[in-house]
């Protein structure tokens, strides 16, 4: 089984912590990131990885290497410019095995990406996007109004949940990449809707996990809270 993992990005919102460091080098407890990433897709049966490179990519070859340390078959794509989150498909399709996992470098999860893989299989997806159900809270109080404007409720910092997208995909070769220019920019909305408009069957998978994506310093804070009192949830048996 293979992943493509995007981690090209700058991570600006994570700084002064990425002015020297690409984001999926960011440490959590005593390993980056994109490591705890990997270990968790190895132990899903996950063997074969491409990281998908630009910013301060040298770093990422250095410290992952062809991934013999990990167990795995590790090789990269570097992007000449930022390519979105779906565009860096086009430059490795020739690679791509018929099924395939698309993943984010930062993201801290409890996610089974073992049983994600069999839920796409079973319904027979196209494309599977891991889903999280996150409670959103109003800062403010909502009025509910009619046609005319008179109050109809009036809501004091509502809570709504909504279905957000954990960054990380199951797809299908030959679904996505005649959607894919090589060297042209796309990210995966785009590609997730123009599935969706060519008929092409696109699941939600939306277990209880938890999720946290690293993008600004108070989540990143948390991440390694959580990660140093809680190792053992977040790390396959023996990793």
């Amino acid at each position: 089984m293979q992943v493509l993992v995007m981690a090209g990005g700058r991570g600006t919102r994570l700084g002064p912590y990425t002015a020297t460091f690409p984001k999926p080098l960011v440490p959590i407890g005593d390993m980056p990131i994109l490591e705890l990433l990997l270990r968790q897709f190895k132990a899903a049966g996950v063997t074969e990885v491409i990281l998908a490179v630009n910013h301060l990519h040298h770093l990422l070859r250095a410290f992952f290497g062809e991934g013999e340390r990990l167990g795995m078959k590790i090789s990269y794509s570097l992007e000449d410019s930022p390519l979105g989150t779906a565009g860096p498909i086009g430059l490795v399709r020739d690679q791509l095995q018929e099924t395939f996992f698309v993943s984010n470098g930062d993201l801290l999860t409890t996610l089974d990406f073992a049983t994600m893989l069999a839920a796409h299989r079973t319904a027979g997806a196209d494309a599977t996007i891991a889903s999280f159900r996150r409670e959103m809270k109003s800062e403010f109080g909502v009025l509910e109004t009619d046609a005319e404007m008179h109050m109809t409720g009036y809501l004091e910092k509502p809570v709504q949940t909504h279905l957000v997208s954990m960054g990380l995909y199951v797809l299908q070769r030959d679904a996505v990449v005649p959607l894919v220019t090589p060297g042209e920019r796309l990210d995966m909305p785009d590609l997730m809707r123009a599935l969706v408009a060519g008929g092409r069957r696109v699941l939600c998978h939306a277990p209880e996990c938890f999720w946290l994506d690293i993008g600004r310093p108070d989540d990143y804070a948390q991440a390694q809270a959580l990660f140093d009192t809680d190792r053992g949830r977040f790390l396959p048996d023996g990793a």
